[in-house]
Order: structure tokens, then sequence, then C-alpha cells
């Protein structure tokens, strides 16, 4: 198992890393697009589509992401709409965990999917023009809020986050992620290293104070994304959203944390 998710990390790296730093915005584009397509068709068979169903979701979301950058789509809209879906049916889910059996509730998700991946591809694509620095310091919020939760949560874990959904998630876990995204992200805009990045970009437009307030805010929806997603797997009976990335999961397995996180930090800064 760790060789294969060795491989497929070298593999995905070797794709993304290139034309992350080299490609320009249209490629950049066109690629993150892919990924988005996949992480829907996932959605779609976590919330049970039958048959074609999650390969003609996947079209759909497609479509949408090809209409909405052909038409220039404005992409503030689509920011307050993942973030509402985020702030209020977020945890609202967590809470009441509503079963997909509830149809009103699958229909729901399924726009609200087609939202939250529009919302995503736009402000990834919108963090990359700004650079590319600053689109893999917004990505490195989610990996140290996910990296610093894992050894905080293996060293010090004791009191369970969310035991019914994701048993392994502790709240020391995630004081220790908010640790390491404070601590990191004020190096960064206090160095001006490699700026503009999203830690330098918040404090220009919000000041110190409110910066870890909005980086806080980040870490909290990075938990939400999270958890969000293992409670549609844990109520789809599965352990992974896919098998696309062998040794890792899928897609969503992947991104479920920067689906919140991402335009809710574009929508911050304006």
């Amino acid at each position: 198992m760790l060789r294969t998710r060795v491989i497929t990390a070298i593999v995905l790296l070797a794709v993304l890393v290139p034309i992350t730093l080299f490609a320009p915005i249209g490629a950049f584009g066109a690629l993150i697009g892919f990924v988005v397509v996949f992480a829907a068709w996932e959605w779609g068979r976590l919330l049970k589509l039958n048959g074609a169903g999650p390969v003609a979701y996947a079209v759909v979301a497609g479509l949408a992401l090809v209409l909405s950058a052909f038409l220039g789509i404005r992409s503030t809209p689509l920011y307050e709409m993942a973030a509402i879906f985020w702030v209020l049916a977020g945890p609202y889910a967590l809470l009441r965990k509503p079963t997909l059996a509830a149809h009103a509730w699958r229909a729901f998700l399924l726009f609200a999917g087609i939202v939250v991946f529009l919302a995503c591809w736009h402000a990834v694509v919108d963090a990359r023009t700004r650079g590319v620095a600053f689109v893999l310091s917004l990505l490195l919020v989610v990996w140290l809020a996910d990296i610093g939760a894992y050894f905080a949560g293996k060293a010090l874990g004791r009191h369970k986050l969310a035991p019914s959904i994701s048993p392994g998630k502790t709240w020391e876990g995630a004081v220790g992620g908010w640790l390491a995204v404070i601590v990191i992200g004020a190096l960064a805009a206090g160095t001006g290293f490699y700026a503009p990045t999203v830690f330098t970009a918040f404090v220009e437009h919000l000041g110190w104070d409110r910066s870890f307030v909005a980086l806080s805010v980040l870490v909290a929806f990075s938990v939400v994304g999270d958890l969000f997603e293992s409670l549609l797997k844990r109520q789809a009976g599965v352990k992974d959203s896919s098998g696309l990335l062998p040794g890792h999961g899928g897609v969503l397995d992947r991104i479920d944390a920067l689906l919140p996180v991402l335009p809710i930090a574009l929508l911050m800064l304006g």
C-alpha cells in the first residue's frame, strides 16, 4: 500500500507541479477543470445516483464550468453562494446528519454540488492569477492544518471531534492544525517570504488581528469540508470516494478540505 501511495503521489506531482509553476492560466484552468469534473462524478456516486447518473452529473458540472468561463460569469456571487452553503448547510449536516434517503436533501446536495465545484474552480484559477506563490500558500493552509492535526492528534489526542463521522479526529488535533497554520502564517507574513501569498494578502487587507481571525476561519472550514465528505462516505457505505487515485482513494478524498477554504478565502480578500 505504501509503495502504491508513493507511486501515485510521484505521478500526480509530475503532472501538477510543472503545470502549476510554468503553464499559462488557460492550461492550468483546464487541468483543474478535469480534477473538478472527476470530483463531481464522485459526488454523484456518494449521493447514490443510479446507473449513468454520476457520469451525467459530471458532464453537467463540466458544462457548467465551460459556460461560466465562456460567459465570463463573475466569481464573487459563486463564492458567496458556496460560502452560504458551507456556513449553513455544512454545520447543519454535521449536527443533524440528514440521511441521503431524504429525497429533498439529496436534490439539494446535487444542486449545491454544482455551485461548490464552480466556486472551487473559479477560486483556484483566481488564486493562480495572483501568482504561483499565492495559490500554493492557499493550498498550504489546508496542508498545514491537516499535517498539524495528524501529529498533534497522534501525540495528544484524547477528546473525539466527531466520533460518529470520523472517529480518528480529535479536538487536540484540530487545535494542533490551527497552531501550525497560525505560526507559519505569521512567519510568512512577517518576513514577506515569496510575497504575495495569502498570508501577506490577509495582513495587507485586514491587518494582523483580523488576519489571525481569517486564518482561524479557514482552518475551521477545512475541518468542516473534511467531515462533510466523511459523512457522505459513511452514509454511502464506502471507505473512499472512489479508487481513482490508487493508495489515496478518490479525488474528493484529496480536495474535500479545499472545497470550502478556497472560495471563502477569496471572498474574504475581496
